[in-house]
């Protein structure tokens, strides 16, 4: 039920029909995000973002907010590191209207310069929230050391001193560098035609002129490094993490069982072990971080500071324990069970459909069935795993992020795996 068209300016329209389903949801993706931007810029994409709701040339934002609520759809949208999104679920009826108002705020956003100026100070404010919250900050701060000088590895919001420095001119020009129709996927899913999408996406698209985006991407190196911040707060949040693969190398599947029997569950050798048996964290869990080009494998853990140095020995005792002696074949029929069924019962409504559908667009370039994702898991054996895991875990690319009233000697001087 996939389907894919190109308008003649370059947008690619993506749909999967789902006929017993009363609803639509329609999502423009944009191929930008804080990987994009440079220092002077830092936050911008999601600036944007914010700016794109307050109002165009023929709609306000309280209109924008009003024909939304009258037909009782939901508008809302998101930043990533390589792209953007803005999304709209409604009945199946107004797909029309959807794609209006989509390509108004795309294509017509006024970009104010009172509103500009009134949406930093919000931004600002984001920003302070999110430096309050130590268990969040943690990673944005694992990532931007170990991938030190990356855009990458910096933060979406920005700082306060980027942030600060933006101005509409300064928006304008990141807008037209970015916001073209070949960096733009047009994606749905519901109860719809998608022949009727491509002639409405025509229809309210046209208008933007075929253009190349300004995108530059170097990869990213990885530069391991062991960092302790200080901080005041009650615990003491820490990262864990080594080198991983692109979220395009065949090794994407393998590596995802392995996180899934590290730290990927309540049922995981890591929260088995330190949360079940010693109850020395509330929060204990591994997880990818997969681009383009790059990724990073990342055990998190919040502990009291007395209790530091035993969950860090831990979390490297299980890391040391997969890579002597393995998994077994039940741990492995488990996690592939586990990945299958949160996949399967993640696509059961027409929103989590399009975000799949327009995000493997929009960083891949193509489309991946769920039968060729399921097959690509059952093809994974243990000695896959094991590979992988020797693959991954390797001194040399250890990297390690402390945040709270944390001492250096709680981290052994020689991590051995």
């Amino acid at each position: 039920m996939y389907q894919k068209s190109v308008l003649p300016n370059g947008i690619r329209v993506v749909s999967e029909a789902i006929p017993y389903v009363k609803s639509v949801t329609l999502g423009v993706w944009v191929g930008t995000g804080s990987r994009s931007e440079q220092q002077h810029n830092h936050g911008i994409s999601h600036f944007i973002e914010h700016l794109l709701f307050k109002g165009t040339t023929s709609r306000s934002a309280k209109d924008i907010a009003e024909v939304v609520d009258e037909v009782g759809g939901q508008l809302n949208a998101f930043t990533a590191k390589e792209y953007t999104c803005y999304y709209i679920k409604v009945v199946d009826t107004h797909m029309e209207l959807a794609i209006d108002i989509l390509s108004d705020m795309l294509i017509n956003s006024r970009f104010d310069p009172e509103d500009i100026a009134r949406e930093r100070e919000v931004v600002l404010e984001e920003v302070k929230m999110y430096e309050d919250s130590p268990d969040e900050l943690v990673h944005d701060i694992h990532l931007d050391r170990n991938w030190s000088g990356h855009a990458l590895g910096r933060n979406i919001l920005g700082t306060a001193e980027s942030i600060s420095a933006f101005d509409r001119s300064l928006v304008l020009d990141y807008y037209h560098d970015f916001y073209t129709p070949d960096n733009m996927v047009v994606a749905a899913a519901g109860n719809l035609s998608h022949e009727l999408l491509v002639e409405l996406t025509d229809r309210f698209f046209s208008k933007l002129a075929r253009k190349k985006a300004a995108v530059v991407h170097p990869v990213p190196l990885l530069t391991p490094t062991r960092i302790f911040q200080a901080k005041d707060t009650e615990q003491v949040n820490l990262c864990l993490g080594t080198v991983s693969v692109a979220q395009n190398a065949p090794e994407i599947y393998p590596v995802h069982i392995l996180n899934n029997i590290l730290g990927g569950g309540i049922s995981s050798r890591l929260f088995q072990s330190i949360r079940e048996e010693r109850g020395l964290a509330y929060s204990v869990y591994s997880y990818q971080t997969n681009y383009s080009d790059a990724g990073l494998l990342t055990v998190y853990a919040g502990t009291r500071p007395a209790n530091t140095e035993q969950v860090i020995q831990l979390i490297l005792a299980e890391i040391s324990k997969l890579k002597k002696a393995g998994i077994t074949e039940k741990e492995l029929t488990r996690a592939k069970e586990q990945i299958k069924g949160s996949l399967l019962l993640g696509l059961e409504s027409s929103s989590s459909r399009m975000s799949r559908i327009g995000k493997m667009e929009i960083t891949l370039g193509k489309f991946i069935t769920l039968d060729e994702v399921v097959e690509k898991i059952e093809q994974v054996t243990v000695p896959t795993i094991q590979s992988i895991t020797e693959q991954l875990f390797r001194p040399e690319t250890f990297c390690f992020t402390a945040l709270g009233p944390v001492d250096e000697k709680v981290l052994p001087s020689d991590i051995t795996f």
